[in-house]
């Protein structure tokens, strides 16, 4: 039973049945379609601030931020006027990061399930035919020949030429593509293709699922996954796996200079380009995968024997 006296001095006492007296009758209260108003006696603390999910703004912090009044079951249930073109939400930060999560879910379901692979980088403008083009495709079909996976941009040049060889050698031939300016469609010798908008989840797919990485002449792009691999080696975000690249005339200059500049200048350390291996023979690649795959993973290949 309550014991609070009813206002209006009536002298009855108060009980649980009774209307709470920190609100007013309102229509919409009367119809069911509210609580009521509470009074200026008690109104809300400001202090307390409006929640919308995790985030709670305080005073004027969401009028500053040009933030919307609506709560988040509003807007999710609120059947918005179409309007032509496309719906501006579409290009907000919180659905970009779910497309983002997307592409992660996607490319992990797609690849967990490929095995032992390696990632064959080079240029995209490289041509059929071409001593680098054919260089590629020679190794990758010698990889998948032991069994590798091949793990390419999905691209045209040295990638076309890397799925070719893959597919020759009987293994499978994988794109990982991405959604450029100018389109770059998969090349045809793909088996198994995951398209992707953003660079940084399509390198975490050739990182991930890769045993070694073999790096032929490229551009910028090649340059990136090469020196994104030795960064995440040399920090030891991933194991020590091969890196090793193909063509001498292509490559020694930049290992020239990075054992007369950056060694001396202390940027970086002698045991630090030991990360490299450099190459032009396509069975010298495959023995130091071959070598690296039997001492750290002899669960994936029987071939210990083969390098004896």
């Amino acid at each position: 039973m309550n014991d609070q006296t009813l206002p209006g001095g009536s002298g009855r006492r108060a009980t649980d049945a009774d209307p709470v007296p920190n609100t007013v009758a309102t229509p919409a209260a009367d119809q069911g379609q509210g609580a009521g108003v509470p009074d200026g006696k008690h109104a809300p603390d400001p202090e307390s601030g409006r929640r919308s999910g995790r985030i709670v703004m305080r005073g004027d912090a969401a009028e500053r931020m040009g933030k919307s009044t609506e709560t988040e079951d509003e807007k999710l249930l609120e059947r918005r006027p179409t309007l032509p073109g496309r719906p501006e939400f579409i290009d907000s930060d919180p659905w970009r990061a779910l497309r983002i999560l997307s592409e992660f879910v996607e490319g992990f379901d797609a690849l967990a399930s490929v095995g032992p692979a390696i990632t064959i980088f080079g240029s995209a403008r490289a041509k059929a035919g071409s001593t680098d083009y054919e260089l590629a495709r020679t190794i990758a079909r010698r990889l998948a020949e032991l069994g590798f996976a091949i793990i390419t941009g999905g691209g045209p040049g040295i990638m076309e030429a890397a799925n070719r060889g893959c597919r020759e050698g009987g293994g499978l031939s994988i794109g990982c593509n991405i959604e450029l300016p100018h389109e770059q469609g998969l090349n045809r010798y793909v088996d198994l293709g995951v398209e992707f908008k953003y660079f940084f989840a399509r390198k975490t797919m050739f990182v991930k699922y890769a045993d070694a990485f073999v790096i032929l002449p490229g551009g910028f792009g090649t340059l990136d996954e090469l020196f994104e691999s030795l960064t995440l080696i040399q920090t030891g975000k991933i194991r020590d796996f091969p890196v090793v690249l193909v063509g001498t005339a292509y490559w020694q200059g930049m290992l020239d200079w990075m054992r007369s500049v950056q060694i001396p200048a202390g940027a970086v350390s002698e045991a630090d380009l030991d990360l490299l291996k450099l190459t032009d023979d396509p069975d010298e690649v495959c023995e130091i995968i071959r070598a690296y795959v039997a001492k750290a993973h002899p669960e994936d290949f029987p071939i210990e024997d083969e390098i004896r």
